[in-house]
């Protein structure tokens, strides 16, 4: 601990009343932080993971990168670790919005700690939105793209992930990286879906599109799988088809881990 206090950051640690560090959408796994860092910067984010780095693996100190904490088994927690509030970040980094001048193709680049109904909203001040959701905004855009970020559009653009231009990593030794397709490729497609294993996103790229007026969106509800996956096959592939589409298969409607209220009972 004394170590970490000795460090000097733009922005702050925390050691006590870290409670929600502890806690996730899911509500499965809690497990208490030795420390809890509010970056005000990349630089910040670079110095705590250099540090841990150096201090090797005798510590046994992890850190984890914590977005909007939607996380279901305890992947954003650390035990007795550093936890990053990723979310700190979009205080003091803009979001910039790319769409005139010598731009081909429009794009946002946002902090990573950033909401994607904040993206939406910035967006759409411009006549444009981002190709690729997920079904719920209030999640991170390091978070998903951490993962995959897949939703009903997915068929059509592919998840998140593959709607992003380049991004800005911290490396497991502390260095930060600028990565494309282009540039540093290997890390680049190695963060991305990656679960934070090599390296955290602190900005990203987003493409954009022009926001449509209108879309057909469509969710249909299931009793056995097999129909539900004949059914969303067909959806997707037919040549005239809906913008958004969602399936769910619903077993044992009245078991406790079912019975919950939806917008169709």
């Amino acid at each position: 601990m004394s170590s970490l206090k000795g460090l000097h950051l733009q922005g702050y640690i925390t050691f006590e009343n870290n409670e929600f560090a502890s806690r996730d959408f899911g509500n499965q796994i809690h497990s208490h932080p030795l420390a809890v860092v509010h970056p005000k910067s990349v630089t910040d984010i670079s110095e705590i993971v250099t540090h841990v780095w150096q201090m090797g693996p005798a510590s046994e100190l992890t850190v984890a990168a914590r977005g909007h904490g939607h996380s279901l088994q305890g992947q954003a927690q650390a035990r007795g670790g550093v936890i990053i509030n990723m979310e700190s970040l979009r205080q003091d980094q803009e979001m910039q919005v790319y769409y005139r001048g010598g731009v081909q193709f429009p794009y946002v680049d946002v902090s990573a700690g950033e909401l994607w109904i904040n993206i939406l909203h910035e967006a759409l001040k411009y006549g444009l939105a981002p190709k690729s959701w997920t079904d719920y905004l209030h999640l991170t855009v390091g978070g998903t793209l951490s993962n995959a970020g897949i939703s009903g559009q997915a068929f059509r653009h592919g998840p998140q992930i593959s709607n992003v231009r380049q991004l800005e990593v911290v490396t497991g030794k502390g260095e930060v990286l600028i990565c494309s397709q282009e540039q540093n490729a290997d890390l680049f497609h190695a963060v991305l879906g990656g679960l934070g294993q090599f390296g955290i996103i602190t900005r990203a790229r987003i493409s954009l599109e022009r926001a449509p007026k209108m879309v057909k969106w469509i969710r249909v509800l299931y009793s056995d799988f097999s129909t539900f996956a004949r059914d969303q096959e067909r959806l997707i592939s037919a040549s005239k088809t809906f913008d958004y589409i969602e399936g769910l298969v619903i077993k044992n409607k009245t078991g406790l881990l079912n019975n919950w209220r939806t917008s169709f009972d």
